[in-house]
């Protein structure tokens, strides 16, 4: 049987929970398997190192510590934005991820936190940060 090694294109399908059991991401729901190349680095570290070795059909469980994954929450990241940095009808509210861009065309996502009539308290931390991650993934193709 053939196993995964760094540089081989996979697919595979997968569960993602957090340790409380909460799942946040399964792509057997969405009906397709994520495909990418292993050890690019356009995985989460922990998930691309856990596919080589792996053989088409294997399943895996793994943990990955939220350094591995989307880093520590840093409550820098947490900045208050004037209410006139968006559209004049624009409804807020709170616990809602908005999508924006920087003056350099970047673009970025934050979740409101709180609002009052001048300022905005918006989240740049991603939303998994500082979690530890689950995975069970499925080994379905190797290219």
């Amino acid at each position: 049987m053939t196993k995964v090694e760094s540089g081989n294109t996979v697919s595979v399908h997968y569960k993602g929970t957090l340790n409380d059991g909460t799942e946040f991401d399964n792509s057997y729901t969405r009906g397709e398997p994520i495909t990418f190349e292993v050890g690019a680095g356009n995985m989460i570290a922990g998930f691309d190192t856990a596919i080589p070795g792996m053989v088409v059909g294997e399943t895996k469980n793994i943990n990955i510590v939220s350094t591995d994954a989307y880093g520590e929450r840093n409550e820098e990241h947490v900045q208050s934005v004037p209410v006139t940095a968006f559209p004049q009808d624009y409804e807020f509210t709170v616990g809602t991820m908005v999508q924006g861009q920087q003056p350099n065309g970047q673009t970025f996502m934050a979740k409101i936190v709180d609002k009052d009539t001048h300022a905005v308290v918006l989240d740049f931390n991603h939303p998994l940060a500082g979690e530890d991650l689950n995975f069970e993934i499925e080994l379905v193709d190797i290219s």
